[in-house]
């Protein structure tokens, strides 16, 4: 279960983990509870959409490490417990929007894992937890011999409209690769991936790379082959990375083919994407791309298609080029395609080596909405307008110590399970409600006891961030002896915090 966060914490920076330029990043406390969020810098310089950004940050350290939600002013609206999770976004379940996040653990060497799928409502309730075992179709082998409670993998988790959830796995194996003067014994990461009822939990389709081979042979991988895989380090050469559907089945990315790949129902390949001018089904002169991330399909009619991707144009062990969010208008008719976008900041070149995702905010306007591009390993993010400007630039840690595998910007409103949260120290009182999106204002209130229902109304004050302090209101010749404050709207009440003693 998802629940509030306890005890308060204090002011700390990143620790000097490499130069002393480029390690240190302030961090912001707060003296109603435990969260320690890296100050987000935000510079605006045009048109910004609404909404919060949805940020699971990953820091060289511990701190701050955890799903956090911010607003367009930079301040904090929440954070969950210090975890490893990835890919925290808003989705759509039963026509109700939803929180969903992957966490788990990190094994493999190139940023596989073993986790489950988290989804929680608008109070940030745990109403389903995703999970995938060990089962009829696959019994799953990794690179340490481990084994895990759920062996979902950190790449995705997309909820279809059909209220199911795609979520992709890996399976450490053995193959021959003597075919192509490999090696006749070696290990490698199969790239899998599941549809899987969500109200059930059981899966409904299962999908391996292995069994594809005559369309997405192994020898066309551009990851590097290597000589002596083992098992506790396998040659990695698919790299799936992104899921979605589509109409007539799926759409996947194969990050180290260089390629997206459309899938029949029963998993056959229709069509290939290549990033490669030599390559794939559909030509194109603008269509260049290489070690992308996060291929999404909109619009999609039988003639015609929009395609989205990040173009990394990067790899882990090498920087070739800036990377850039990319955005293809394909004739499915003619089978060509053609360059609607191809985005990046002239004044702030990022090389990101992994990780990444382009966002249309509106996802059914696509030629009208601002686009959010996430810059994966590089810990930056940026808002763009449809020309294609940079109308707002975030950055939430020092570089190569803090990273997000995705970023996302949501309407979101919520209102927490957990009551608000009060503090009084040195005759200020301080409030805040984590997570809360619904108020707009504090009410202060006197009671004669603890457990008394007989509250008087001593003051009001604006909300102020995500945490607001006051200093306790002047209750004439009665000492005030226990308060409690309630989060409203306007003036109506959402929640009380507990009674607390004025000492």
């Amino acid at each position: 279960m998802w629940s509030a966060p306890l005890a308060a914490g204090g002011l700390l920076l990143l620790g000097c983990l490499g130069s002393a330029t480029e390690a240190y990043w302030p961090y912001t406390s707060f003296k109603t509870g435990p969260w320690e969020p890296p100050k987000l810098q935000l510079n605006k310089t045009g048109g910004i959409d609404p909404g919060l950004f949805f940020i699971p940050i990953r820091n060289e350290n511990s701190l701050g490490s955890a799903v956090t939600i911010y607003d367009n002013d930079g301040e904090m609206v929440y954070q969950g417990p210090e975890e490893k999770s990835m890919n925290f976004r808003v989705q759509k379940l039963f026509d109700q929007d939803v929180i969903t996040f992957w966490s788990g653990e990190v094994e493999i060497v190139g940023g596989y894992g073993y986790g489950k799928v988290h989804i929680l409502d608008t109070t940030y309730r745990e109403i389903y937890t995703i999970t995938l075992t060990d089962n009829w179709n696959s019994k799953f082998v990794t690179a340490t011999g481990k084994s895990h409670d759920s062996y979902i993998d950190v790449h995705e988790h997309q909820i279809t409209d059909r209220n199911t959830i795609l979520v992709s796995a890996i399976n450490v194996t053995q193959q021959d690769l003597s075919s192509f003067d490999g090696p006749s014994d070696a290990w490698i990461t199969a790239s899998q991936f599941y549809e899987i009822d969500i109200a059930t939990n059981e899966i409904i389709f299962a999908w391996k790379s292995l069994d594809h081979q005559d369309k997405i042979p192994l020898s066309e991988s551009r990851q590097p082959m290597l000589i002596h895989s083992v098992q506790d380090n396998p040659w990695d050469l698919y790299h799936l990375n992104s899921i979605a559907a589509t109409n007539d089945g799926y759409l996947i990315s194969m990050r180290f083919y260089w390629a997206v790949f459309y899938l029949n129902k029963d998993g056959s390949v229709r069509w290939r994407l290549s990033g490669d001018i030599d390559e794939g089904d559909i030509t194109g002169e603008e269509m260049r791309f290489s070690w992308q991330h996060d291929a999404r399909v909109y619009n999609e009619t039988e003639q015609n298609l929009i395609l989205s991707l990040f173009n990394n144009a990067n790899r882990q062990s090498q920087s070739d080029s800036a990377s850039t969010g990319m955005v293809f208008n394909l004739d499915l008719t003619t089978m060509s395609g053609s360059l609607l976008y191809n985005i990046s900041d002239p004044t702030d070149a990022i090389y990101s080596r992994t990780q990444g995702n382009l966002q249309f905010i509106n996802e059914s306007a696509t030629t009208t909405s601002n686009m959010i591009i996430g810059y994966g390993n590089t810990p930056k993010f940026k808002e763009y307008n449809s020309k294609g400007e940079v109308v707002l630039s975030g950055q939430f840690g020092a570089p190569t110590h803090a990273m997000s595998y995705r970023v996302f910007k949501h309407n979101w409103k919520a209102t927490p399970f957990w009551d608000p949260a009060a503090l009084i120290e040195n005759g200020i009182i301080y409030m805040s409600w984590n997570g809360a999106t619904e108020y707009d204002n504090w009410a202060i209130y006197s009671l004669p006891s603890i457990d008394s229902n007989e509250t008087t109304l001593l003051s009001t004050h604006a909300r102020t961030g995500f945490e607001t302090n006051m200093s306790i209101p002047d209750a004439g010749s009665d000492p005030i002896k226990f308060i409690k404050v309630a989060s409203r709207r306007e003036e109506t009440i959402l929640r009380f915090s507990d009674a607390i003693e004025v000492f």
